[in-house]
């Protein structure tokens, strides 16, 4: 049995906050906080169950110390590169386990809305009915999910705050101008591509009232849903719910959210001449450059974080044993990338908060479960 020594630490969801961007980079404290609460509160659980006296949860709770479970001060968020669509930040002092967690709550916990069901009036187009529902289940709608609540299970119809509507009604013509000898679709026919930009929002309720502004629709208006032939046509009717990917797909927020490891690059001693020109080679661009020095060619490392780690290196027996490739243990490189329901910093921000909820719920139950 592996034992610990428990040490005195302070509460850390109180001290949660929301998080601060400086001009290009940025400092999350409460990410920290939720991250050090997590961590130390799921090591202190077997604890509290030998805690049979009055307050045993306090107790367990002024025991613990973050530094012992990998979890340092200098916890900090650096906003890289950001974007419409795309966001680069570095996670600094933090647990792998921790670092997972904002990746997978981005990837199926934070809410979006997205089409749930389809009443189809007519379809004469070649795409079968649920082939055509599907298809209009996974595109993005642009609509803030925290104007919205969730729809009870039980209800059959949408309300005003917790379902959005839109329709799709389009019919294919000949085109009357068209040339004889053309047969070009395009100039033959009328309406034949069936694009997300023909999806139009329906207001329910006093939707009209409470969004006068809103721009709710498609995120793109170039993705093609079917195409039609003259006489033939498509109506139907769209409920957008709001959900979370990890019930489908269709509803999470993000194309990608991944992470890895700051590479670290050490030249173990000067690199000159061809050697130089080799070892640059050997690294995707802007990793090695070449300087001059007294008219010698020596390499240096210019910016490791550009690296693949492509191993490249590896093939070149003079050179393999004069460079050293590492990792940073402890320095995150997020990337993520909306689909443009809403913009990455905001999916960011979101996740922190859905964290900081799990991290009060874990702390309540153990109170709950400590009073039975």
């Amino acid at each position: 049995m592996v034992k610990t020594k428990p040490v005195p630490y302070a509460s850390a969801v109180e001290k949660a906050g929301a998080v601060s961007r400086d001009g290009e980079a940025g400092t999350c404290s409460s990410a920290c906080a939720v991250a050090s609460t997590l961590v130390a509160a799921s090591r202190a659980r077997g604890c509290e169950r030998g805690m049979a006296a009055r307050g045993g949860v306090e107790e367990m709770r002024s025991r613990v110390v973050l530094g012992e479970f990998g979890v340092r001060n200098n916890f900090r968020v650096d906003v890289i590169r950001m974007d419409e669509s795309t966001l680069e930040f570095d996670m600094v002092g933090i647990d792998a386990a921790i670092a997972n967690a904002f990746r997978r709550i981005l990837l199926a916990e934070v809410p979006t809305m997205a089409v749930e069901k389809v009443f189809v009036y007519n379809n004469t187009s070649i795409v079968q009915d649920e082939i055509l529902a599907h298809r209009l289940g996974l595109v993005p709608i642009r609509a803030d999910p925290r104007l919205f609540e969730y729809k009870n299970q039980g209800d059959e119809e949408g309300t005003e705050i917790d379902t959005l509507q839109f329709q799709l009604k389009i019919k294919c013509s000949r085109n009357p101008c068209a040339v004889k000898e053309s047969s070009d679709p395009n100039e033959l026919y009328i309406n034949h591509r069936v694009y997300s930009k023909h999806i139009t929002w329906v207001p329910l309720g006093n939707q009209a009232d409470l969004f006068p502004d809103a721009d709710l629709r498609p995120v793109h208006d170039d993705i093609l849903i079917a195409q039609l032939r003259p006489g033939q046509e498509i109506d139907v009717l769209m409920h957008c719910v709001k959900g979370i990917g990890k019930d489908h797909a269709k509803f999470s927020p993000v194309a990608t959210a991944s992470y890895r490891l700051l590479p670290d690059i050490t030249l173990l001693q000067p690199i000159e001449g061809e050697a130089a020109e080799t070892l640059k080679k050997c690294f995707s661009p802007g990793v090695i450059e070449i300087q001059n020095i007294k008219g010698k060619k020596v390499a240096r490392v210019a910016n490791a974080r550009m690296d693949t780690f492509s191993r490249e290196i590896f093939r070149h027996d003079d050179l393999k044993n004069l460079v050293r490739l590492a990792r940073v243990r402890d320095h995150y490189i997020f990337s993520v990338e909306s689909t443009g329901v809403l913009p990455p910093d905001v999916l960011v921000s979101e996740a922190i908060k859905v964290l900081i909820g799990k991290c009060r719920r874990f702390l309540d139950e153990l109170d709950s479960n400590h009073m039975d």
